[in-house]
């Protein structure tokens, strides 16, 4: 039977606040419209500035900007003599790795097979880039949308469609580099998975890296089945072993949408965002294991809005325990910026979303850092790229064991989604463990450690729902609280 602890002055320790509100600046062009504003895309720099790169379709260029403290820069064109696939749904990406700075594009015509991707780097966050040197190794094959991310030292992984030279085929492929960008690996295929021969060929898809773990996201054409699926690599891109379907919402299409998926990886579950048009042209959010290669749940950004008739172009971003999602949706008529955003992803995203703009909006990114969140969008209206930076607070840690604390004990995995371990030494005396959830009731009964014997709370029944726990330990002389999540 359930007991009651009393925990007010626990919850005003730990600071524990429902859903974070972001305190909005008034925005600005990123620069005039003579430099265009197609797709978007952003990255931090490594003390947390914007980095931003869009494309300008009449010349097939694309241009990139930064915060330099005070304003952005002077936009720099960023391909050479080459020109750059770009459009209002695909373009040239970027990702950073501190001051290291990539950005990939497709080179046109993009059905020319001698018409390849390239990469140029920085080195000191933007001040500077390389040439574009190529990436891709297609022999007489063709290739589109190149997504890149890093590795943990700092290498550039890249994600690309491929085709065979009559433009069939299509799949997704991968390769990384060792060197920075200077040469790059053979491709892997990383699509493929449930069947499947085909991808949907004019979908751009986005690659995601942590640690040794490697997702690539796209849209499928399974017989003109177009959920989202994940190609799975855990062995830092050497293979993709596994995938699944994250969307399930089993879509068919006889049509290409043109509209591709995002996501992050948080430890082991990949949170990803896609338009979806099953029931309606809307956006959705899904949480799946990498490890299991199992999705969780997929569930639309707002449900059933009154006069909603279309979302699309959703971009995921997080940073600790900040999460934010942007899409463009019009609703009886209106085109708005929304934003979902929650400062503890184990609590989810709210139900009430924000409204960053409101006009001719058509593709979005973003980005957070510590207590910052940063928003850019295409702006048809004026023909330029738009920026908007708003604040919010940042969940607190709470109280953290350390080796200071009873006994030396340690609790790990933190988050986690199967179980707590809690371990001490030799010279650990009794200490005892109650597991409460944050309305005070008892979630497990009272258990107990002894001359450094470790135990292990099982939390992965599917009726104890994710989010924030506090595991109460006990001495004969000391009283400790910790926060634990389950995800």
């Amino acid at each position: 039977m359930k007991k009651l602890f009393t925990l007010c002055l626990l919850v005003a320790t730990l600071g524990m606040s429902a859903f974070s509100q972001i305190t909005w600046n008034g925005g600005m062009n990123i620069s005039t419209n003579a430099y265009s504003s197609m797709h978007p895309r952003i990255t931090l720099d490594a003390a947390g500035n914007p980095l931003v790169i869009w494309g300008r379709m009449s010349d097939e260029s694309v241009f990139f900007s930064r915060w330099n403290g005070t304003m952005f820069t002077t936009p720099v064109k960023l391909n050479g003599s080459l020109t750059v696939a770009t459009a209002s749904w695909m373009g040239p990406d970027i990702a950073s790795h501190g001051d290291t700075i990539y950005v990939v594009m497709k080179q046109t015509p993009e059905s020319d097979s001698t018409s390849y991707i390239y990469i140029v780097h920085s080195f000191n966050g933007g001040i500077t880039f390389s040439t574009p040197s190529r990436v891709d190794h297609i022999a007489d094959s063709l290739s589109r949308f190149p997504t890149v991310t890093t590795d943990i030292t700092g290498n550039p992984i890249v994600g690309f469609m491929k085709f065979n030279a009559l433009y069939g085929d299509a799949r997704w492929v991968v390769t990384k580099s060792p060197d920075h960008g200077n040469t790059f690996s053979t491709d892997v295929k990383a699509s493929g998975w449930g069947g499947s021969t085909a991808v949907c060929d004019c979908c751009p898809g986005a690659i995601l890296a942590d640690g040794n773990n490697c997702a690539m996201l796209y849209r499928n054409n399974n017989n003109n089945i177009r959920d989202t699926w994940m190609g799975i690599s855990t062995d830092n891109v050497n293979s993709f072993s596994n995938g699944c379907n994250v969307d399930n919402n089993n879509w068919m299409l006889m049509s290409c949408p043109s509209s591709g998926p995002d996501g992050i990886i948080v430890g082991d579950t990949l949170y990803s965002v896609f338009m979806n048009g099953a029931s309606g042209t809307k956006s959705y959010l899904s949480k799946s294991s990498i490890a299991a290669s199992t999705t969780y749940s997929v569930k639309s950004l707002t449900g059933n809005l009154a006069g909603l008739t279309q979302q699309n172009y959703p971009r995921i971003a997080g940073n600790g325990n900040a999460m934010a999602v942007v899409w463009k949706q019009i609703v009886s008529g209106s085109v708005q910026l929304p934003i979902l955003f929650t400062n503890d992803i184990t609590r989810g995203l709210p139900a009430a979303y924000d409204t960053v703009d409101l006009g001719d909006i058509t593709n979005t990114d973003l980005a957070l850092s510590n207590g910052k969140v940063f928003v850019v969008w295409e702006d048809d209206n004026t023909g330029t790229v738009k920026y908007r930076m708003g604040t919010f607070t940042p969940l607190t840690t709470g109280i953290q064991l350390s080796p200071n604390n009873i006994n030396g004990i340690t609790i790990f995995p933190n988050p986690s989604n199967d179980s707590w371990r809690v371990t001490g030494n030799s010279e650990s005396n009794k200490v005892t463990a109650t597991l409460y959830n944050t309305i005070g009731e008892v979630v497990t009964n009272p258990d107990f450690m002894q001359n450094g014997h470790s135990f292990s709370f099982d939390i992965s029944n599917e009726g104890l729902p994710n989010g924030m726990y506090m595991l109460r330990l006990m001495s004969a002389t000391s009283v400790q609280v910790v926060r634990l999540f389950k995800q």
